[in-house]
């Protein structure tokens, strides 16, 4: 088995339990999910290049060609961290107050990077954001705390 502790392995199979069926494993469609149960964070290129699929029911990943692929990502250095979201968000903070606009953030979410669609921008807000003030802000790193201490799980 790769280079994973008894504790992750034990880890990796209550997911399998719960995402997949006994002796089939894993849909490759739901590797992302899998590793993010597992707090991990890899990026979509990433899910594909690790063998994600964009459709359901095109392979299935076992449990011994599903660890080296945890191992791999685990060892990914392109996650982002608390500090770095906040030096990111501090771009759109004009006042330099911990502020700033809600629709800044919403088109950052919808159009840059790995972009949501309005459904996940939505339900990401429903669970992570506090309301924004009178003039359209919100406190950013409240945000990012929760967003990092609860993800959320689009289905």
């Amino acid at each position: 088995m790769a280079d994973v502790p008894k504790r992750e392995v034990e880890n990796v199979e209550f997911v399998f339990e719960v995402m997949g069926s006994p002796g089939e494993g894993i849909d490759a469609f739901d590797l992302g999910d899998a590793l993010r149960a597992l707090n991990l964070n890899p990026t979509l290129a990433l899910i594909e290049k690790m063998g994600g699929t964009k459709k359901r029911n095109e392979k299935k990943i076992k449990m011994d060609e599903f660890l080296p692929i945890y191992s791999q990502v685990k060892k990914e250095k392109e996650q982002g961290c608390y500090e770095d979201f906040i030096e990111c968000l501090k771009l759109y903070d004009k006042e330099e107050n911990g502020t700033m606009l809600l629709a800044e953030l919403q088109h950052a979410l919808l159009a840059l990077g790995e972009s949501l669609d309005d459904e996940q921008v939505e339900t990401l807000f429903a669970d992570c954001m506090d309301p924004e003030d009178d003039e359209g802000m919100i406190p950013y790193s409240q945000f990012i705390q929760r967003l990092m201490s609860d993800p959320v799980v689009f289905d």
